[in-house]
């Protein structure tokens, strides 16, 4: 069960909207590699206003995403593409609905 997790917040450039979805559509590899992150979903509000929501099983997999490729590879290129800061927010299940 998902214990912990994250929502990030992330607000493209005027004229970089396309690159910051190219962007999060190509993380997507490197979400599915990571072991201890069996929840990650790039999502897109406006166009250009995106988030990250992604959880976890445990903390050790929470810090292993913040500590990540993904993570390297957004603040690399955060002058780049964002507006502004991610703004990131952790967060703890209180409840969870599972399928089946």
């Amino acid at each position: 069960m998902t214990t912990c997790g994250l929502y990030v917040r992330l607000k493209a450039k005027p004229g970089k909207e396309v690159e910051l979805e190219s962007f999060l559509k190509a993380a997507l590899p490197a979400a599915e590699a990571e072991k201890d992150t069996p929840v990650w979903y790039a999502v897109r509000f406006a166009p250009g206003d995106f988030a990250i929501f992604d959880a976890f099983d445990a903390e050790a997999g929470r810090q292993a995403h913040i500590n990540g490729a993904i993570a390297a590879a957004l603040m690399a290129k955060a002058d780049e593409l964002l507006a502004e800061a991610p703004k990131i927010e952790a967060w703890d299940t209180l409840a969870v609905k599972l399928p089946g």
